[in-house]
């Protein structure tokens, strides 16, 4: 006879079949997975999958998610977060920037953590990577803004996965930047004086609609690139648009359009009553100039209605704000009301770390491993006899030296080094931070799109020079240096093709 306490309880032998027979579920790995679409895809991936949150923080986002903390700007943190995943969900987009000095454009942020993001794929045989991206206009010059989701696109297939590009024009959700522009001006301006782009259209989605897409774009496809355009029911102007989020709000909403299209002065009253920074408005304005339309439209007419995706964010946005009030009153601080911040940016203090990136023209049929070796030549060559820059192939160093002085020393990782790209770490100099905090500084060259053309760029540099003085010495003399050395590999490609 069995006994009662055993009756209801399977045996080891079991409990071992049973886990035996259980399926695994698909591992998914969301990058920017703290932001708020993030958020609302891992929840409802979660049920599904094995679901990884990548962000700096680490956090996860919602319960049964694993966050992982990584930065996107390094290779290795980013191969170790994407290891083991099936699927990948790319969220990311760089307008804010990270570091205390940037000395790049957002185009080049946007492309070396996408270019990261790949290779990492790559490697870890990931199945393939759904891209939430931007509606791509038609027979038209494209912002820089929508010129950077579309290179993001191509980066991120470039290294052999296959890629489904969801693109989407302005998501309504609470806790959306775009969306937090569009509710701060029409919550603080009764009248508005509008210039003629803001009859442009566009199909707003809501952020619900477009968590679900990326959900059902979840899965082997037969394609290197599957393109996926979604839209809301309603075509509006950003005029009528305006109008519809102030009556939600319960607002009169009087708007003068001018005959005029002056970007500059759009962007810095955009800035002003948005209270978002100029690094955020400036691209976002500059690509509502044409009209944003998902032709054709995946969601056809099964999408939320505008109004209700407006109350419905507008409501998620007051929770969230008040919900961090109350927190900061539990911990004594009322002064300052908590907003998430967008994806990808620190919430704490910013430490003093630089980051630089400079896209240069490669010569063809060079490679990054070239590129680095040919810097060092020229730049000993024109610094000389004020800097004396070596390079040690035996020991795989580069040194910037001022007499008896070292000021730099960099020592190539040749495990983390390839002829497409070159890594160094910065070990020692009068000129690097002491202390050590994060992740270390580095340089690097690497070609891109085949060697299209190279990114030289340094990540997390700490200088040991006094930070005012950085910024009026050797932060401008490492721009003109990059851009010195560009101007010798354009020469350098044209005697060649004489």
């Amino acid at each position: 006879m069995t006994s009662t306490s055993d009756q209801g309880k399977p045996s080891a032998r079991q409990r071992g079949a049973n886990a035996k027979s259980k399926p695994k579920r698909p591992r998914v790995v969301i990058a920017g997975g703290s932001g708020f679409v993030g958020r609302a895809l891992a929840e409802v991936l979660s049920s599904e999958y094995e679901v990884v949150s990548m962000s700096r923080s680490g956090r996860s986002p919602a319960p049964g998610v694993q966050g992982v903390a990584c930065d996107l700007f390094s290779l290795l943190q980013t191969e170790r977060a994407v290891a083991g995943a099936d699927y990948a969900v790319y969220l990311v987009h760089s307008m804010n920037p990270t570091a205390r000095l940037t000395q790049a454009d957002f185009e080049d942020l946007d492309l070396i953590m996408a270019d990261n993001f790949a290779r990492a794929c790559a490697l870890g045989g990931v199945r393939q990577i759904v891209y939430l991206g931007g509606l791509i206009p038609e027979n038209t010059e494209l912002s820089r803004h929508l010129q950077s989701r579309l290179e993001t696109e191509r980066a991120l297939g470039a290294q052999g996965t296959p890629v489904t590009a969801v693109r989407a024009g302005l998501i309504i959700g609470g806790a959306g930047s775009s969306f937090r522009i569009l509710f701060n001006v029409v919550k603080r301006l009764p009248v508005m004086i509008c210039p003629q782009w803001t009859r442009s259209l566009t199909q707003p989605v809501a952020l619900e609609d477009a968590v679900r897409v990326i959900h059902e774009c979840l899965g082997p496809q037969d394609v290197p690139l599957k393109i996926v355009n979604i839209g809301g029911p309603e075509v509006l102007s950003y005029q009528s648009l305006m109008k519809k989020t102030a009556r939600v709000l319960g607002r009169q909403l009087r708007i003068l359009t001018v005959p005029i299209n002056s970007y500059a002065l759009s962007r810095l009253w955009v800035q002003l009553f948005s209270g978002a920074s100029a690094a955020l408005v400036a691209p976002l304005v500059e690509s509502l100039k044409d009209s944003m339309l998902a032709e054709p439209n995946y969601l056809k007419d099964s999408g939320t209605a505008c109004e209700t995706a407006l109350k419905n964010a507008i409501r998620e946005m007051r929770t969230e704000d008040g919900s961090a009030t109350e927190a900061a009153a539990t911990k004594g601080d009322v002064s300052q009301k908590a907003t998430p911040s967008p994806a990808g940016t620190r919430s704490a203090k910013k430490i003093r770390d630089v980051r630089s990136v400079q896209r240069i023209p490669l010569p063809a049929g060079k490679t990054a491993e070239w590129a680095s070796r040919r810097y060092a030549i020229w730049l000993d060559r024109i610094t000389r006899p004020f800097l004396a820059v070596h390079f040690d192939r035996r020991n795989d160093i580069l040194q910037f030296r001022f007499g008896p002085i070292l000021l730099l020393e960099l020592s190539r990782a040749s495990d983390r080094s390839a002829p497409n790209r070159v890594l160094f770490y910065i070990t020692d100099g009068v000129l690097l931070h002491r202390e050590r905090s994060g992740l270390p500084g580095r340089l690097e060259f690497r070609g891109v799109f085949g060697g299209e053309f190279l990114l030289a760029a340094i990540h997390d540099f700490r200088p040991g020079l006094p930070w005012s003085l950085y910024n009026l010495t050797q932060a401008k003399m490492h721009l003109f240096v990059m851009r010195s050395f560009s101007r010798h590999l354009e020469r350098y490609a044209a005697r060649k093709k004489i």
